[in-house]
């Protein structure tokens, strides 16, 4: 594709939560940027994409996902996780600290942005830890992380078990406009638990994570949120119980904000169980599924029905893939053994789709927590198809029907306990700074 040209997608619909719209028109996008936005646009010497029947909205902008370089380079790269969130429709994606060093000094921000640059196929915005070596003892130099750019602080991975650490956090934090992002998980609660308590675990032997594991953190941490004013943001709400809290406290004027991934909003702890969903039913060799092993854990129907209802009401601020490649000998090994984390890039659109089919959310609000709710959260003028926005573009066909085929992933990571299903919306194009990083080029009319 001659980049110098310029490209008009024709009669998609254009959804664009940031200014209201939804409805048929043509895109003109011309030296990186979006141009115009109207109903019959001619463009001499132009690309066209032929958009018809087609979803045209801004580049999805994933705020948690772990691209695992440096140090993890056998789970991912960001050469590997970038491609991986091209094929899935985002085009900025946040990368969480928990790397080999770990992100916590203005060298290894710094690594990362220039790699990213090197050989990244969508924008990367790193995320800084809130303590030294992610360790929970001392705080990291934030400002220096925040000169160098990281666009948050967070121990993902680890919670910030120290109530006085997280309170020092928060209010050094606030000074420097940025938010802390907390896996909120009392290790006190949590210890030995290998997925969430109730019946499923029961049935399979294994010990269970309680709710209030997570829960008290997040009360903890909305109670020092509040003491300090700081930003808090907590990473992959998975509970009623959660929600309920983030909601009362933005109605008390708390800055805390939450996020909630595909897998928490579409799957259930039955999905450890394989193809057997009924508790007297007899296990299948499909039983304990590792790949279904994600922390916060996958919890129980009320848990997956609260996180929608808190996606319609506005509790719940945006979803965020948490994106977690593994190595396949992480995985292949018995439950209590298997590493947590679903590779999630590439199928979250699909999979997502589900609750826009079943009419439980619509699809501009989907597309507004895939959007301009992150794109609110970082601060940046991102996630818009207004005329002089950069552009960066998803075009997605909303009832497409393809098979997941892990093997087939662009990431490292083939975990992911959708292998095999049928899922219904597929990311056909994804164009970043008006190039185009994923799509067939041959589709390019004259």
């Amino acid at each position: 594709m001659n980049h110098a040209r310029p490209l008009v997608i024709k009669g998609g619909r254009v959804i664009d939560p940031t200014h209201g719209l939804d409805e048929i028109l043509d895109l003109l996008i011309k030296d990186g940027e979006i141009q115009a936005l109207d109903s019959m646009i001619k463009a001499d010497d132009a690309h066209t994409i032929d958009a018809q029947g087609l979803v045209i909205s801004p580049g999805f902008i994933d705020i948690h996902c772990h691209l695992r370089e440096p140090g993890f380079e056998y789970k991912e790269t960001i050469e590997s996780g970038t491609a991986a969130a091209a094929r899935g429709g985002f085009t900025t994606v946040c990368a969480m600290p928990n790397t080999n060093p770990v992100t916590d000094s203005r060298a290894s921000v710094e690594f990362v942005l220039q790699k990213a640059r090197d050989v990244g196929a969508v924008n990367v915005l790193p995320i800084g830890a809130v303590t030294k070596e992610s360790r929970g003892e001392e705080l990291a130099e934030m400002a220096e992380l925040a000169e160098a750019g990281v666009v948050g602080f967070s121990d993902d991975g680890n919670p910030v078990e120290d109530a006085n650490i997280m309170r020092q956090a928060l209010s050094y934090a606030s000074g420097l406009g940025l938010p802390i992002i907390n896996h909120c998980e009392v290790p006190a609660l949590s210890a030995g638990g290998v997925m969430s308590e109730g019946w499923v675990s029961n049935r399979l032997g294994l010990k269970g994570i309680p709710r209030s594991a997570e829960e008290a953190m997040v009360a903890r941490d909305i109670s020092l949120a509040e003491t300090t004013g700081g930003r808090l943001h907590i990473a992959h709400a998975s509970t009623a119980g959660t929600i309920a809290l983030v909601r009362e406290a933005k109605a008390r004027g708390v800055r805390v904000t939450c996020e909630v991934t595909p897998h928490h909003l579409t799957l259930t702890d039955e999905a450890i169980l394989g193809n057997s969903s009924d508790a007297f039913d007899p296990l299948s060799m499909s039983a304990y599924d590792t790949n279904a092993k994600v922390a916060p854990p996958l919890r129980s129907r009320v848990d997956v029905d609260e996180a929608i209802e808190g996606l319609r009401d506005g509790s719940v601020d945006f979803i965020a893939t948490d994106h977690a490649p593994h190595g396949q000998t992480e995985k292949i090994c018995t439950f209590e053994e298997a590493a947590n984390g679903i590779s999630v890039l590439e199928t979250a659109l699909g999979s997502l789709m589900t609750i826009v089919h079943n009419n439980a959310i619509s699809l501009p609000l989907l597309i507004e927590k895939l959007t301009k709710g992150p794109a609110l959260f970082l601060e940046k003028e991102i996630g818009s198809l207004k005329p002089g926005s950069a552009a960066d573009v998803t075009i997605f066909d909303p009832n497409a029907e393809w098979t997941v085929l892990a093997s087939s992933f662009a990431s490292k990571g083939k975990n992911t306990p959708l292998d095999g299903e049928r899922l219904k919306g597929k990311v056909i194009t994804t164009i970043v700074g008006g190039q185009l990083v994923f799509g067939n080029e041959n589709n390019l009319g004259e």
